[in-house]
């Protein structure tokens, strides 16, 4: 599989809400999964393998109250390489309604994705 084709399917599995169900299907095993500096070390920080990355998505989905919506932007692809624009309108159940906006960037390797980080501001 392309990065391009690897990216268009991770855009469309967001788009459905299928994340979990993304990172077994497209990640490797060993893949890596990196926070702003500001969060590295959070409850979110940066964790290595795919185990790690799905309890991470366990520890995130836990804190969410209700999803209002998800819009994911069309992938741009450079060699190995791709980003997205990922946008959540979510309730939290520490923090009440929000938006949180990241630009996502990916690195493929043998048709799975090897690192994914992350970047927004915070606040």
């Amino acid at each position: 599989m392309s990065t391009e084709a690897v990216a268009k399917r991770l855009v469309a599995m967001c788009r459905h809400g299928q994340f979990e169900e993304a990172q077994h299907e497209l990640y490797a095993k060993d893949a890596t999964s990196t926070e702003p500096e500001a969060t590295a070390n959070g409850p979110l920080g940066n964790v290595k393998g795919l185990d790690a990355i799905l309890e991470k998505g366990k520890r995130f989905q836990a804190g969410i109250q209700e999803i209002h919506g998800v819009e994911v932007s069309e992938p741009l692809v450079a060699g190995n390489w791709f980003s997205i624009v990922m946008t959540l309108d979510v309730t939290m159940k520490e923090f009440g309604r929000t938006t949180m906006t990241e630009i996502c960037v990916y690195h493929v390797k043998d048709d799975k994705i090897v690192s994914e980080q992350f970047f927004y501001d915070m606040g």
